[in-house]
């Protein structure tokens, strides 16, 4: 039976045979780790200063089409919310100071930012504190913001 699995496998490897030796994706070296959270940095600033202008054309390709951003509540929004949202005005952690930054940097490239926002909630007329994750991509044209969470913090 053992011989059977084997033999019927090696069809697939003849398609494929990079994939089936393939190693896992290398890690960036530090120096180029550091290279791209300079850029992620740099992109944080641009996509910021877009949202604070209300600049839509500039917004749009700064977020992947399938962005998500999960709320503190659980609502999630798609692209065209976020766009929305910022159009509107609306408090985002993509504006907002931010303390406490950690970059994490994966293969792809791919930089996962950590930090921590005072967002204003505009009903209560009170800040409050946000604890968020986002996911940055590279992408065709540079990079882009691919997901988002933001998670109230308790007092």
């Amino acid at each position: 039976m053992r011989r059977r699995t084997l033999l019927g496998a090696l069809p697939l490897l003849a398609l494929a045979p990079e994939a089936a030796l393939a190693h896992p994706p290398r890690q960036p070296e530090p120096a180029e780790a550091k290279k791209f959270i300079e850029e992620v940095t740099d992109f944080r600033a641009r996509l910021a200063k877009a949202v604070l202008a209300k600049d839509f054309a500039a917004l749009r390709p700064l977020y992947a089409d399938s962005f998500t951003h999960t709320h503190g509540s659980g609502k999630i929004d798609n692209k065209d919310a976020r766009l929305v949202a910022a159009m509107a005005g609306e408090s985002l952690i993509e504006a907002a100071p931010a303390t406490d930054l950690s970059f994490r940097v994966f293969a792809g490239p791919t930089v996962v930012v950590t930090g921590k926002s005072p967002i204003l909630n505009v009903k209560e007329q009170k800040t409050y504190d946000f604890r968020w994750v986002s996911v940055y991509v590279t992408a065709q044209d540079g990079w882009q913001l691919a997901v988002s969470q933001a998670t109230r913090v308790t007092e």
